[in-house]
């Protein structure tokens, strides 16, 4: 029997590894995502009794496929959609006849036609993307809700309201023909940049792979549209970001900034192919925010050394980057690049455009930006500047990198 805090963890671990794969099977076959959410639940509900009682089974998710099916079975079987569900529950009862436990391939991987059914034209773009995260990114409502400045209780209602769309639209849960994949692709590639960074720098960075299942959908999606500039920039920029993943954190799960990272541990063969996909597209001439980021992490990973980088170049690619996309985050990240390459007065002159959007004083890597300047221009704001940052800051590493760097002021 495994204590509980073992249980919890094995738990845990398995649902977040597998529920996107999992409830895609499921959705899938039952054609509702509602349903298939609720019957994964249960099923997460009952490991925790029956795993508690005889140990974990030698392949967890197939073991929360097969009772979530059988769950769904019981549920339409007691409603009044019985009769038109005989064909789907004649596949499921088929399935819970076969000894799957033991054997974790016989969930099929049908994650990248969820992620087209929740990015279909019929929803809005938010909503496109903030569903697909919930669905199969292993984001919870809250993670979502932050992602887009939004109040948890207004997110919640969005996706519910969406799987309702999906339901009375009949939407089919497929890849859409290649003429219709023009029409959901930005949304695709917003989901999975998303999903790529929660895997990548959210409280979960690093443990489930998650930032691995994005870049492995990003070389599906560009093997569908290998002319489609935007998905190879998007290819590039994650395996560039994902080149320094291990070099960030300590062997302690210190924050390391990237002005203070081992170049040596960063990974060459990924920086290698970003580059070469990188190279091959920017010649066609059809430029967007995804092969401009790439160019910028690119930049980064060629210089041998922090004061190496070229921050004139950064500096301009932010500039472009945020006359085709001005967003406050772009504005943020381009004053930065302006502080190294230019002047912090002027960085901070920047800045202070992005502060007349209320939102960005509860935005912490507004905050976060803004204290560095304040601390680097020996400010005497700094000090207040980063308390207001630490405030938002919920990744514990992240806080106590901060924290440090407030005290260094005292």
């Amino acid at each position: 029997m495994l204590p509980p805090h073992s249980l919890r963890q094995a738990i845990d671990r398995c649902a977040r590894e597998e529920w996107g794969r999992i409830l895609a099977a499921l959705t899938k076959s039952l054609g509702d995502m509602q349903l298939a959410e609720d019957c994964l639940q249960d099923a997460v509900t009952k490991a925790i009794e029956v795993w508690a009682r005889d140990g974990l089974p030698r392949a967890p998710a197939a073991w929360l496929i097969t009772t979530a099916r059988r769950r769904a079975i019981d549920r339409l079987r007691r409603t009044a959609r019985f009769q038109a569900k005989v064909p789907e529950l004649s596949y499921l009862a088929d399935l819970e006849n076969t000894p799957d436990e033991s054997d974790d391939s016989v969930i099929p991987d049908k994650r990248l036609e969820m992620i087209f059914t929740c990015c279909h034209p019929a929803l809005e773009e938010k909503t496109q993307v903030a569903l697909t995260l919930r669905t199969l990114g292993g984001l919870t409502t809250g993670e979502i809700a932050r992602a887009f400045l939004d109040q948890p209780d207004a997110m919640a209602q969005r996706l519910v309201r969406a799987k309702r769309k999906i339901a009375a639209a009949g939407i089919p849960y497929e890849i859409p023909s290649a003429d219709m994949l023009p029409a959901r692709t930005a949304a695709v590639m917003s989901v999975l940049y998303l999903i790529f960074n929660a895997g990548y720098t959210g409280a979960n960075a690093g443990k489930w792979g998650v930032s691995d299942e994005a870049i492995r959908l990003a070389r599906i999606i560009r093997t569908l549209m290998p002319d489609d500039t935007e998905v190879a920039g998007l290819l590039a920029l994650m395996l560039l970001h994902d080149a320094r993943r291990i070099a960030r954190k300590s062997d302690a799960g210190e924050m390391i900034p990237l002005e203070k990272q081992n170049r040596n541990r960063w990974d060459r063969a990924k920086i290698s192919e970003g580059d070469a996909i990188l190279q091959a597209t920017l010649p066609k001439g059809r430029v967007g925010p995804y092969q401009l980021q790439a160019a910028i992490s690119a930049l980064h990973a060629q210089s041998p050394a922090w004061d190496n980088t070229d921050w004139s170049q950064i500096a301009a690619l932010y500039a472009l980057l945020y006359r085709i996309q001005p967003s406050p985050v772009v504005r943020i990240n381009q004053a930065m690049a302006v502080s190294y390459a230019t002047s912090i007065d002027a960085a901070l002159e920047m800045l202070s455009s992005v502060a007349e959007d209320p939102d960005m004083h509860r935005y912490q890597p507004f905050l976060t930006a803004r204290a560095d300047l304040l601390h680097r221009s020996g400010h005497p704001d700094a000090l207040p500047a980063y308390d207001a940052a630490i405030a938002l800051t919920e990744l514990a590493a992240e806080r106590a990198f901060l924290q440090a760097k407030r005290d260094s002021i005292l």
